[in-house]
């Protein structure tokens, strides 16, 4: 392994290593290093690994290095509840329902959508107590760092198309649907 680490220039950019066979002493093929990665001493190509997804690809790769883009986009409908950091909303000036009643809402609003009763852009345009609802629910693209932490963590979780089960934030309770 000590001739190949001197065949090597390694770096790490955003977790992944950067991975660029210099020139070839060693007279195996190739050589595994930790988990999947593997060098190919006799190609002398330059490849990317990423050692948290054990993803591995030719092209520089974008975004945090979790293997995840760097911004979503979501849609969510949103039910506050007298608990939520602000129990008011552009449909009711004084929100007094308990966070068990808001929980129940979102559950009935996930087996409408589920059974395809309802469309989600439809539901959050007349029920979330956010003003998104007159977008369909849409908060465009946004990143890590610019919503509450457990909508965050669930945005970036979903894959594209995928619907949330019942999201808790300090703004109430929310069903989020990734769209891009």
């Amino acid at each position: 392994i000590s001739a190949l680490l001197n065949t090597l220039a390694i770096t790490t950019l955003l977790g992944w290593l950067f991975v660029s066979v210099v020139f070839s002493a060693c007279s195996t093929p190739s050589v595994c290093l930790r988990n999947n990665l593997c060098l190919f001493a006799s190609t002398g190509k330059v490849y990317y690994f990423n050692h948290i997804t054990n993803a591995s690809q030719w092209e520089r790769p974008v975004g945090d290095g979790r293997g995840e883009p760097d911004k979503v986009r979501c849609s969510h409908l949103l039910v506050k509840h007298n608990q939520s950091r602000r129990p008011s909303s552009w449909r009711e000036q004084n929100i007094t329902r308990t966070k068990d009643e808001a929980l129940d809402l979102i559950q009935k609003y996930i087996e409408q959508i589920k059974s395809g009763e309802e469309k989600f852009e439809y539901l959050a345009s007349q029920f979330s107590d956010c003003s998104s609802a007159k977008n369909g629910g849409d908060l465009g693209l946004f990143g890590r760092g610019q919503m509450q932490k457990p909508f965050e963590d669930a945005s970036f979780a979903l894959k594209v198309g995928d619907m949330s089960g019942p999201v808790f934030t300090d703004s109430g309770v929310h069903i989020i649907l990734r769209t891009g």
